[in-house]
């Protein structure tokens, strides 16, 4: 069973920064990816960023490239997410995510965290 939790979400103003967290714990793979995804009210949960176990190789979806983030802690069973720039249309719950390769799609993900909403206004 692995347990992830998520924090750092809040409410910011257009333009502003937030930095989420999230701590993995319980048994795992042996190496796995971490990733975020993220899900506005009425729509499908989307690919954020993901990041190998080594740090090595990251991902981006194109509408935060530049902005956002997606780094690793020293034990890796941390990953957080440094997000710039804030737009309202960025606002969404954030989901962290372990999965066994830094994909884009939620279904190559195996474990879930409950989320943290993140707010930007304008």
């Amino acid at each position: 069973q692995v347990q992830l939790v998520e924090s750092g979400g809040g409410l910011v103003q257009a333009g502003g920064s937030l930095r989420l967290s999230c701590a993995a714990s319980g048994r795992t793979f042996s190496t796995y990816a971490m990733a975020w995804f993220r899900q506005a009210p009425g729509k499908e949960r989307a690919f954020v960023a993901a990041i190998s176990w080594s740090g090595s190789m990251t991902n981006y979806a194109d509408f935060v490239k530049g902005r956002f983030t997606i780094s690793r802690g020293n034990a890796k069973t941390t990953v957080y997410l440094q997000m710039n720039s804030l737009k309202p249309e960025d606002t969404a719950v954030y989901y962290c995510a372990v999965g066994m390769l830094p994909g884009t799609v939620p279904r190559g993900y195996d474990y879930w965290g409950q989320g943290t909403q993140v707010t930007v206004s304008s």
